[in-house]
Parts: structure tokens; C-alpha cells; sequence
């Protein structure tokens, strides 16, 4: 590649680029999922295309396709909040492991007997789309005012099920249906534990020295967290573990940690995750060829069916019966385990390994990712609207910014009053900051001042706090606080809890049971 070719293809991706982030404006819009209109990009530059690009190596689609998925893993788990899929645990470890086995079996039988497919494409099928996407999971579901306990389980099953189905699917593509089935079910937990402990010890150190170490500029600690994040899938690979499962819990830890500068490393991860999610899409679009899709459009739509309306509910609601989930919510679970990109990823895997008939493999699962996700994407939020599993907007949490002052040994935290947040109104002195915290600055419409112990505080304010290494978490806690409870949240609890108790005594028996089993 010459100087004048690295030109033209830096000015091609950049276009691409500009596209895809004004597809994004338009599908939010519109309600298209915005994987599709990459897809389409990719299409529409491809040998079928406008562009006439010609694009056929398999190989080199599935590795930067895994390099995206640890980017969007890493930053999906960044963004996930540990209080919300703590009690979702143990539902989404069965969902990602027992549920996994059930879509597996009950998609490739349909394949087998209904598609007339044969049994190593049909359990290749059935293991490649038992995977839901963690891109189209993050981006969906922090768009739709679901409850916490169902987001959590929907994000924690995400992250957590590409690991067995990439184990089964390589199985499949190397020698075919395993002969000792008892054998491949003790690789696949010894992988998932090799590759949770190693997440879990690197997101654990990583944290550690993060918190203990002062970097020299702000610009540094995203750039590190991501490179402890994607050292978490490297290392587990290597353990011969799960690095996909490594380096979801890596993030969890490291974006519940109280880290300096967090809500910039969210957002510089954010943006590495579209770059992901951008270039993998079209890189997948490239590597179809539209004119080979049509003999396979029918066996797509009919194992689709399948998948969709007998294998999901049925793996949902079978995983899900020891926790006496509501039917309402195990029918919302069952529609939204959506496909994106991670099915057709997985797709290429037999094709690299030459397995006969894996192109037809691939053609069935592009067709199938794209015409449900374009049917389950934006019937979502009606389905929850209907099934009265949606929640209004309620005081959303305080985004607040840590700098470290090393020779000080405290920390600067910067936080913004937003429209709903309850510290409207409260004066300074309300805010009962724990000794060792003060509020020493407040900006108010481009204009900073000292506040007094009697300064109001107004929507729109961003505040500077200065607190000591020993209760900065003290201190934030208490902004959480105030934001959701108002001044008098140590006595009566945040504003959540508050509405939670007023609603309860007006709740009927059924209900008040239906929350018991819920948990």
C-alpha cells in the first residue's frame, strides 16, 4: 500500500464513518435499528452495490469481528451498574448456560426436520443464533424504560452467553457433533471458569491501581481502563478460557469502581464501541453477496419462526421456573433476545474451517438477524407497553466527574443538577456533606460563585465538590442521595423507595405476592 492508497482509504472510511453516525440520528427517529443501516452501507459498496467492492475473505472478517466484540463487550460492561444485574445473576447464568442448551437443540431439530437441513448445519444454525447481541441488548434496552430487574437480566445474559455458544460453535466446525456429549459440556465450564476468574482478578488489580495511581493528564485513565478491559479477553484466551466472558466481568468491575475521570472513560469507550459496532457491520455487509441470498430466504424465515416463537420462549421459560418469574415478564424476555452482529460473526467460523455447506450457514443466519431484528427491534417498546412492564422517567442518577489530587490526597468531583433530580431547591448547607467534603464552587449560567451554607441550589447547576481520599465514596453517595431523595433522604430514603412505599399499601394481594416472587 502506497502513501496515495492510504489516502484514499482513510477518505473512504471517514465517509462511511459520517454516514453511519447520520444513520443513527435517522433511525432513532424512525425506530430502524441502526445495525441494519450498516448493513446496508455495506451492501450498497459491495460487488452488488453501487461501489463494486469486492470483498470475500471470510478469515479476516472473523478476527476483527472478535476485536469488535471485546471493544463492544468492554464498553457494555462498563456502562452496566452492579446494583442492577447483582440480583439478575443467577437468572442470566441460566439463561446463557441451560437456556443456551434448550435454543441449541430446539432450533437445530426444526432446521433438521422442518428446513431439510443436515444435522451439522442444523446444530451450527442452532448454536450461531442462540447467542443474543450484546450492541443491539445495550443500545435497545437503555431506550426502553423497562425495570431494572429485567435489564439486568437481559444485559447480564448477553454478556454472559457468547462464551458457550462460541465453545459449541467451534465444536461443531472442527469435528462436528461431539461423540462423548458430557465431554464438550466439561470444556465449556472449565473455559467459563478460567475465563471468569481471570476477568475477575484483572478487573479487580486493575481497579486497585487505578484508584492508587495519579496519572499526568485526564486523557490517560480512559485509555488504560480500556487497555486493562481488553488485557482481561487477552489473557483469558491465552489461560485457554472464555476472553469474551473475561473481559465482560473485567469491565463490570472496573465501571463499578469508583474510578477517576469515569464518566469520560464511559464516554471514550462509548465511542470506541460505535467505531465497533460500525466497522463490523459494514465489514459484514461487504462480505455478503445479495444475489446468493435467495434460495436460502425461505429456510431463513422458517427457522427464524422457530428460533423466535418456540425455541426462545421455550428456553425462557424453562431456565426461569425455579425463580418464579411473572409470565409477563418471561414473555417480554422471550421477545427480546435480539440477534445482531455476534450470530453472523460466529457464522464465519465454519466458513474459515471449510465445513461443507457453511456458506449456506451464513446466508440463513444474515437473512434471519436481519428481518427479525427489524421486526423485534421496534416492537419492543410496544410489546412492554402492553404487557404494563414499562416504567415512567424517574430522577435519573448524578454523572459525577473524580480528578485525583495526589499531594492534597483528595479528589475533586464535579456533578451537574439535572431536570429531575430532587437537589433542586436544597440549600447548601441541606446537603449535609460528610466532614471532610465541601461544596467549595457552583456554576450557574456561565457564571461560577463561592456558595454560602444558604445558597439554593437550581436545576442547571454544576457543582465542585472537594473531598478527602477517606469519604470521597461517602460524598458521592450522599450527592446520590439528595439527587433522588431530596434533603431529607437520610430520614425517608430516596425518591424510588419513597414511591415504592406509598404504592405498596394500595397493592392487592396478587400483586404484593406477584413482587414477593419476583425477589
Amino acid at each position: 500500500m502506497t502513501v496515495e492508497h492510504l489516502n484514499e482509504l482513510l477518505l473512504i472510511c471517514s465517509l462511511v464513518l459520517l454516514i453511519a453516525v447520520a444513520a443513527v440520528r435517522l433511525s432513532s427517529r424512525s425506530g430502524l435499528p441502526s445495525l441494519l443501516i450498516y448493513l446496508g452501507i455495506g451492501i450498497a459498496i459491495g460487488q452488488d452495490g453501487v461501489g463494486g467492492v469486492i470483498f470475500d475473505n471470510a478469515e479476516l472478517t472473523q478476527l476483527l469481528g472478535y476485536a469488535a466484540l471485546v471493544v463492544i463487550l468492554a464498553e457494555g460492561g462498563l456502562g452496566t451498574k452492579w446494583k442492577e444485574i447483582k440480583p439478575a445473576l443467577p437468572r442470566a447464568a441460566v439463561l446463557s448456560t441451560f437456556g443456551v442448551a434448550v435454543s441449541v437443540g430446539v432450533t437445530a431439530a426444526g432446521a433438521h426436520y422442518l428446513a431439510g437441513l443436515e444435522w451439522r448445519q442444523a446444530l451450527l444454525i442452532g448454536a450461531v443464533v442462540s447467542s443474543t447481541d450484546a450492541a443491539a441488548v445495550f443500545s435497545v434496552l437503555r431506550s426502553v424504560p423497562l425495570p431494572a430487574r429485567l435489564t439486568g437480566i437481559l444485559e447480564a445474559e448477553s454478556g454472559f452467553n457468547d462464551a458457550p455458544v462460541v465453545i459449541l460453535v467451534v465444536a461443531f466446525s472442527t469435528a462436528g457433533p461431539a461423540e462423548h456429549w458430557y465431554v464438550l459440556l466439561g470444556e465449556i465450564a472449565l473455559e467459563l471458569a478460567i475465563g471468569a476468574a481471570v476477568g475477575l482478578a484483572i478487573g479487580w488489580l486493575g481497579a486497585y491501581g487505578m484508584r492508587h495511581v495519579a496519572l499526568p493528564a485526564s486523557g490517560l485513565y480512559p485509555i488504560a481502563v480500556m487497555a486493562i478491559a481488553v488485557s482481561a479477553y487477552a489473557a483469558g484466551a491465552l489461560a485457554h478460557g472464555s476472553g469474551f466472558l473475561a473481559v465482560y466481568l473485567a469491565a463490570v468491575i472496573l465501571g463499578n469502581a469508583k474510578l477517576p475521570h469515569a464518566p469520560a472513560t464511559r464516554g471514550f469507550a462509548e465511542g470506541l464501541g460505535w467505531i465497533g459496532q460500525i466497522g463490523m457491520f459494514v465489514l459484514l455487509g461487504l462480505l455478503v453477496t445479495p444475489h446468493n441470498l435467495l434460495d436460502d430466504i425461505v429456510p431463513a424465515l422458517l427457522i427464524g419462526m422457530i428460533l423466535t416463537l418456540v425455541a426462545r420462549p421455550l428456553s425462557v421459560f424453562t431456565s426461569l421456573l425455579p425463580f418464579r418469574v411473572p409470565w409477563r415478564e418471561k414473555a417480554l424476555l422471550s421477545w427480546a433476545g435480539l440477534r445482531g452482529a455476534v450470530p453472523i460473526v460466529l457464522a464465519t467460523i465454519p466458513m474459515v474451517s471449510d465445513v461443507p455447506g457453511s456458506e449456506t450457514v451464513f446466508n440463513i443466519v444474515f437473512v434471519l438477524v436481519v428481518v427479525y431484528t427489524l421486526i423485534q427491534g421496534p416492537t419492543l417498546p410496544w410489546l412492554a407497553r402492553r404487557l404494563q412492564l414499562g416504567e415512567g422517567e424517574e430522577a435519573a442518577d448524578l454523572g459525577i466527574e473524580s480528578a485525583p489530587l495526589e499531594r492534597l490526597r483528595g479528589h475533586l468531583l464535579s456533578t451537574l443538577i439535572g431536570p429531575t433530580s430532587r437537589m433542586h431547591g436544597v440549600e447548601v448547607g441541606e446537603l449535609r456533606m460528610p466532614a471532610g467534603a465541601a461544596v467549595t464552587l457552583v456554576v450557574r449560567d456561565g457564571t461560577s460563585f463561592v456558595p454560602s451554607p444558604t445558597t439554593v441550589l437550581r436545576r442547571g447547576d454544576e457543582l465542585l465538590v472537594v473531598a478527602t481520599d477517606p469519604v470521597r465514596d461517602a460524598a458521592e453517595r450522599r450527592l446520590q442521595a439528595v439527587s433522588q431523595g431530596g434533603k431529607l433522604a437520610g430520614w425517608l430514603g430516596t425518591g424510588a423507595e419513597r414511591a415504592g412505599a406509598e404504592r405498596r399499601p394500595q397493592e392487592g394481594a396478587a400483586e404484593r405476592g406477584r413482587r414477593r416472587g419476583v425477589g
